[in-house]
């Protein structure tokens, strides 16, 4: 027996690959290119959506509604806002939205794109992203940014006037940097935010600028016990000012949490279209857990374009996910959450409970040093968990191979 249309949420992901420069720590599918014909990025965008809604919707995909729109990159900021509106519109003609669909747009705090923000608020986006990163000139600077502190709080500023809702960026645990420094700019940054904030401690990712100069020995990052410091510290300010963690890196006061990132978090559908974009997509095909599909599009920005402007839909894998795999992507997106994995999504991505899918040793482990709490609904990492999660969840993942 089938089950019954999936109720959740559905996101589309739309990725521009542009920036002006590119930063040391980025590891992201981002390019930067002295012009873009953003006409013809328009028409492949737009010949993108459609083209995939054609094709899943041939497959099983059924009537969805959009609940949220995020465009993400790169620097989607570097977009016109007309090219936005465009967009947007274009997915609004190939779906119904939800009455509150969330839109956000990533942005940097330059002034030249700071000026876009009426646009894009009169294009149709309502939640801004910004990238700001640090309050700190030096850190700035370390960091390989173009703005300024005072830039970002001018965007910021800007960005609360156009806005309902808007979030920032920060990194720490960054060279030299001590508790009560990082303490000192989290005050800042409070002063400066409504509802949401996302701190993501700084990582050395392979293929950076900044892998590279890290394994020349020409800076050094915090040790761990100093990382750890820095973010019990960033629990415990955030916490104070009523910007709880609702996943690991990102807080917010109730009812401002991001709902796209939600929406990936707890193992939802979502298009992705642009330039590396992935996707997953649920499918009615009549099996019981029904057919789960990553798609992945071309990386190259031009590869991508001109495989568009020649009638394909630019997406180079299809794959089915195995039931192993649902276990995993789901175990490891959703304990980041501070709800945590209802024990319901395990029996709909897996048709097991997480004690007869994971590793039934390992979880008894986790829950009796208190890292994992499992209750007759819900299987959540405690902030102890989520501070360790990546060596959690070695503990209880099943072995490739052992399902």
């Amino acid at each position: 027996m089938t089950l019954p249309p999936d109720p959740r949420a559905f996101g589309v992901y739309v990725h521009w690959p542009f920036c002006r420069s590119k930063c040391p720590y980025c590891d992201f599918n981002s390019h930067v290119r002295e012009k873009i014909e953003a006409k013809a990025w328009e028409r492949g965008l737009i010949a993108s959506l459609k083209r995939q809604k054609a094709r899943f919707d041939a497959q099983g995909l059924g009537n969805r509604t959009v609940s949220s729109i995020f465009f993400g990159g790169g620097t989607p900021s570097l977009m016109p806002p007309r090219l936005v509106g465009t967009v947007i519109e274009t997915i609004a003609h190939l779906w119904p939205l939800d009455a509150d669909t969330e839109i956000t747009l990533e942005a940097n705090p330059t002034s030249a794109e700071a000026e876009n923000f009426a646009g894009y608020a009169a294009a149709g986006v309502n939640r801004l992203s910004i990238g700001v990163q640090a309050l700190e000139k030096d850190a700035l600077g370390f960091l390989g940014r173009t703005h300024d502190p005072d830039e970002a709080r001018r965007a910021i500023a800007l960005a609360r006037q156009h806005f309902p809702r808007f979030s920032f960026d920060l990194i720490y645990a960054r060279p030299g940097q001590s508790v009560a420094a990082w303490e000192a700019e989290l005050r800042q940054a409070l002063d400066l935010a409504v509802g949401h904030l996302s701190l993501y401690q700084l990582t050395i990712e392979p293929g950076t600028a900044f892998y590279g100069a890290h394994a020349r020995g020409d800076f050094a990052l915090p040790d761990d016990a100093l990382a750890g410091d820095l973010y019990e510290a960033t629990q415990a300010l955030l916490t104070a000012a009523g910007l709880p963690a609702y996943e690991i890196s990102n807080h917010a006061r109730p009812g401002q949490e991001s709902r796209h990132n939600l929406l990936y978090w707890r193992y939802g559908d979502y298009l992705g279209v642009g330039p590396g974009a992935h996707g997953r997509l649920t499918l009615d095909d009549g099996a019981p857990l029904g057919r789960k599909l990553a798609t992945r599009a071309q990386k190259a920005p031009e590869t991508w374009l001109a495989a568009l402007e020649a009638g394909e839909d630019g997406l180079t894998e299809v794959e089915p996910v195995a039931v192993p795999d649902r276990l995993t992507e789901l175990t490891m997106m959703g304990l980041r959450l501070a709800e945590g994995v209802p024990l319901a999504r395990y029996l709909r991505e897996t048709g097991l409970r997480p004690d007869a899918s994971l590793d039934a040793a390992g979880l008894s482990r986790m829950i009796e040093g208190g890292f994992l709490a499992q209750t007759d609904t819900h299987l959540t990492a405690t902030e102890a968990g989520r501070q360790r999660l990546n060596a959690l969840l070695t503990q209880i993942l099943p072995e490739e191979g052992a399902q």
